[in-house]
């Protein structure tokens, strides 16, 4: 184990079994703090969080769909039963274009291409499902009088890009969305924060047929460039940091530049 920089710590990482969300929520663990590794549930979340509690991790398994009321409302039952506070709530949960156009990546589809069914289900899931989520936990965090909330999004370049309807208004709305939470809460001692990784990531976001060569593209980046930027919005030493929109292959500079304007 490590310095334990988060013992104590109660986080919720959604859509954390596999990609960008288990390597943050491994990332917490790793520095001591107790996480609900959460999806829809079933076989795969399951032997996720039996292997992280084989290694000696805080990990708990917790079934949530960030679409159904009645799921979250049950996760937020749980969490208050178990823990009795959450003190991080990681926005990660979210499908990808591969759900509207399995070849998006070589043979983009423009907007009037998309069904409307198809739309409807990545923005249910990539941005209401943040709306929901976050407005379950956000009382619990406002009655502590603290909290973090990340929600992670992707490149700008994403919400521009031919062919990318309706993943890029979806991350366009879940920034949106963000900023406008933060000053919500600002005065209410939660914070929420942007983490994005900075570019392709390998992710299982893409169809299996595609996904070797997707990977083997130069450039493209581990999940586990989230490590760091994560643990550190969880972390004491992010207090006072909210409306904030991070870059995880930028964090570096970002400190700097933030050390040296305080």
């Amino acid at each position: 184990m490590s310095s334990q920089r988060l013992s104590g710590i109660h986080a919720l990482v959604t859509g954390s079994s596999s990609g960008l969300g288990y390597a943050m929520a491994r990332a917490l663990l790793k520095e001591g703090a107790t996480v609900a590794i959460s999806s829809r549930g079933g076989e795969k979340l399951s032997k996720v969080v039996s292997q992280l509690r084989e290694e000696g991790f805080d990990a708990h398994e917790l079934t949530m769909d960030v679409r159904s009321t009645d799921s979250i409302h049950a996760a937020v039952a749980w969490v208050n039963s178990h823990w009795g506070k959450l003190d991080v709530l990681v926005n990660n949960a979210g499908i990808g274009m591969r759900t509207v156009n399995k070849k998006f990546m070589f043979e983009p589809k423009p907007f009037y291409e998309v069904s409307p069914e198809g739309f409807r289900n990545l923005i249910e899931t990539n941005l209401t499902g943040y709306f929901l989520v976050a407005r379950a936990f956000a009382p619990m965090m406002v009655q502590q009088g603290h909290g973090r909330i990340i929600n992670i999004s992707m490149n700008h370049e994403t919400m521009r890009r031919k062919g990318f309807v309706p993943y890029g208004p979806s991350r366009a709305g879940a920034e949106s969305l963000s900023y406008i939470m933060a000053e919500d809460l600002r005065d209410s001692g939660v914070s929420v924060n942007i983490l994005l990784p900075g570019g392709a990531t390998r992710t299982g976001m893409l169809p299996d047929e595609y996904a070797d060569a997707f990977d083997s593209m130069p450039g493209i980046l581990s999940p586990d460039i989230m490590a760091r930027p994560i643990v550190y919005l969880s972390s004491p030493e992010a207090e006072g940091v909210t409306g904030e929109r991070i870059v995880a292959t930028e964090f570096d500079e970002w400190i700097r530049t933030r050390k040296s304007l305080t």
